[in-house]
């Protein structure tokens, strides 16, 4: 499946009503605020139809799996929202990110913890919010994301050293940059390493780079490192691909639509991961130019002024505090 599917759950009582924009979503949230609720309404739905008494308004299929025969659930299941509740323990396993990679559903994934089996983004994690006599879904992690953006703008932090997530072609690129200016930049060599790179950081203003399309999983643990480092921001674009997709270097048409609302393009059982299409699409957008791109080796015509000019505007923290060559 791809593209937005839009959610209505509602009976007498209450109304949850949300947009589903990528194959995993992460719903997220203390007791009694809401969520187990949501998916009993749904499974009530699908037991007894009108007589359960809720409406359910979806273009596609909803279904609810739990308990250990979910492998078998989930066998005939094809473009479903598939919805699991928190208690699952399958949900945090290897067996099941292996499981449904590839396949064409969306999953809605009710859980208090972060899943490091599974690529999802930061835009995607979910709370619970009371509206009225409604209930609806607000994005969580994305309002501290659009917080942390906020402060480093133009405000608050200058920062003294860059800590990039990987050590491949978007560490390469960002690392040159803090050269050119004598900023430290280091990577952590993974993301579920960042937090153990920031606790080795004094007093010192930093930022973090990292791939939000895939760095749900870490959010939260790096945010509590940050709730005791003030001097630290977050950085996260979809990926390094994409800020160089949406920088227009290659001057391609068809990425400048795509890029309008990339979800309509991006199959979930081709890509699990958004991460994945920017790479793929950006290696086949540059391959027969002069900027073919090499996510292990950084292309060193990505540091010509022009290339690095167009793609440091689309990092506005940078374009604000550093004056752009």
């Amino acid at each position: 499946m791809k593209g937005s599917i839009h959610i209505i759950v509602q009976n007498e009582r209450i109304k949850y009503e949300f947009v589903l924009r990528r194959n995993l979503t992460i719903i997220r949230g203390n007791s009694a605020t809401g969520k187990t609720t949501l998916i009993d309404m749904i499974r009530e739905y699908k037991s007894l139809g009108e007589e359960s008494g809720v409406e359910l308004s979806c273009e596609k299929e909803c279904v609810v799996i739990e308990g250990n025969g979910w492998e078998k659930q989930l066998s005939d299941v094809r473009k479903t929202v598939v919805f699991v509740d928190e208690g699952n323990r399958f949900v945090s396993s290897v067996e099941f990110a292996r499981f449904i990679q590839g396949t064409d559903n969306y999953y809605v994934l009710v859980t208090r913890e972060g899943l490091s089996t599974l690529p999802y983004s930061v835009e995607e994690i979910y709370g619970i919010r009371s509206s009225g006599k409604y209930g609806g879904l607000k994005p969580l992690y994305h309002e501290i994301y659009q917080l942390y953006t906020d402060k480093m703008d133009i405000r608050d932090l200058t920062p003294k050293k860059v800590i990039t997530e990987d050590s491949n072609a978007g560490h390469e690129f960002f690392a040159s940059m803090c050269n050119e200016i004598g900023i430290e930049c280091v990577s952590a060599a993974g993301k579920s390493n960042i937090g153990l790179e920031l606790l080795k950081c004094k007093d010192e203003d930093v930022v973090v780079i990292a791939d939000g399309a895939a760095f749900g999983s870490e959010i939260e643990k790096v945010l509590e490192v940050i709730g005791q480092k003030k001097q630290v921001a977050l950085y996260l674009p979809e990926s390094f691909e994409w800020l160089i997709l949406v920088s227009d270097v290659l001057n391609d048409k068809e990425i400048r639509m795509m890029s309008e609302n990339w979800g309509t393009y991006i199959e979930s059982s081709q890509y699990f991961s958004w991460e994945r299409f920017f790479t793929e699409l950006l290696i086949e957008k540059s391959q027969d130019s002069y900027l073919k791109y090499n996510k292990k080796k950084l292309n060193k015509a990505y540091l010509t002024a022009v290339v690095k000019r167009k793609i440091l505007k689309q990092v506005k923290w940078w374009k604000v505090k550093f004056s752009i060559n």
